[in-house]
Formats: C-alpha cells, sequence, structure tokens
C-alpha cells in the first residue's frame, strides 16, 4: 500500500473504479437542485454520453436512496442539561459553573463613584467655614501672647 494521499497521486496513478471528487461534488449540486442552471445542460450531456458521470449517477441515487430509508436519531429532550453537565464535570467548573459576587460587581463602576465622593466630599470640606482642609491664615495667631490675670 502506498503511503501517498489521493490528493497527492498524479491523476494517472488514480484506480480507474475511483470517481473524481469533482464529479461528484457537481453531481450532488445537480441532483440537490442548486446546480447553476447554465451548468445543467453540460451535466445532462456528460450523463447521457460519459460511462464514468453514469456511473457517479447512479452511485449517489442508490446512496441516497440507502439514506432516505433511515430513521431520523432525534436528540434526548435533556440533551442541552446532558452536555452542560458533562462539561461542567470535565472542566472542573471553569464552564458554566456559578458566578461568584466578585464576578458580578461591576468593581471599575464602583471606583469611579468611590472617587466622585471622595472629591465632592473634598470640595465641600475646602470651602465649608469650619472645614478642616482650609487652612485660613488671618484666623490663626501668628504668635502666643501670654494671658496676664489682672487680679
Amino acid at each position: 500500500m502506498s503511503d501517498m494521499s489521493d490528493d497527492e497521486r498524479a491523476p494517472d496513478d488514480r484506480d480507474e473504479d475511483e470517481i473524481p471528487d469533482d464529479v461528484l461534488a457537481t453531481l450532488s449540486d445537480f441532483l440537490d437542485g442548486v446546480l447553476p442552471i447554465d451548468e445543467r445542460p453540460r451535466v445532462e450531456a456528460k450523463l447521457r454520453d460519459d460511462a464514468l458521470w453514469k456511473r457517479a449517477h447512479n452511485e449517489l441515487l442508490s446512496t441516497r436512496g440507502a439514506l432516505s430509508t433511515l430513521r431520523r436519531a432525534r436528540a434526548p429532550q435533556t440533551f442541552d442539561q446532558d452536555v452542560t453537565s458533562t462539561i461542567h464535570k470535565r472542566s472542573a467548573g471553569r464552564f458554566f459553573a456559578r458566578r461568584t459576587f466578585g464576578d458580578r460587581v461591576p468593581f471599575g463602576l464602583i471606583m469611579v463613584v468611590a472617587v466622585i465622593a471622595l472629591i465632592a466630599i473634598g470640595i465641600t470640606l475646602y470651602s465649608s467655614q469650619t472645614g478642616s482642609l482650609k487652612s485660613d491664615k488671618q484666623l490663626a495667631p501668628r504668635h502666643h501672647e501670654p494671658v496676664v490675670d489682672p487680679l
């Protein structure tokens, strides 16, 4: 058996029984009704005149017939829950895990609100008459004078 894949083989090396992929794709589009209208007469002519195209057409028809007799499989009603639980088990909770409080709280927004609140408090303290952030040099004594008791 050769180590080369079908794509690596030269066209002369292919088995005579092998149908090229482009023929299968074109015939499949023809049977599905999605082949452009301008290509349909060319394919119909190939089906009349070319034995390879006839054989490929017959094989596709028999394959479609066999597939149409199969029952359609339906997914179980709990399919999505089963998949989610399997992913949860295999990933040790990294996916679909319950979100903690820290994941739900927008800390960036809280930080912006806190900075604005601190600025507002600072402005309020600075502008008030008794605010501790304001240094009023006129109210502060320049030097201490001894208080003399008149007695």
